[in-house]
């Protein structure tokens, strides 16, 4: 899976998660909950239940990811070796070492 990609999933993670925006999370505590989004539905789960936000929700869907975006830039997520997924493992190329900003592509 490409870092594209990775990025991806993490800011889908984000999206389904329990994050609001009255909440300050450091990089351990986005990392968190990232690992329990993706625990509890899955890499695709993540996905899947930001699409439909989106198509129920288009005007705050697009918000929240706005912002999710912007905190995620501005918060480095550390990498870790694997997430992961209910039926299988998200894998990272490159070094495991990465611990720079980790932009979402929208």
């Amino acid at each position: 899976m490409t870092r594209l990609n990775v990025n991806d999933a993490r800011c889908e993670a984000l999206f389904v998660s329990g994050l609001q925006r009255s909440d300050a999370p450091d990089a351990a505590a986005l990392a968190e909950l990232i690992r329990a989004a993706v625990r509890q539905y899955g890499i695709r789960g993540c996905a899947g239940r930001m699409a439909q936000e989106f198509g129920d929700h288009p005007e705050a869907a697009a918000a929240r990811m706005r912002w999710i975006r912007h905190m995620v830039a501005e918060v480095p997520v550390a990498r870790s070796p694997q997430l992961p997924s209910g039926g299988g493992q998200l894998r990272h190329r490159g070094s495991s070492h990465d611990t720079g900003p980790l932009p979402c592509a929208a």
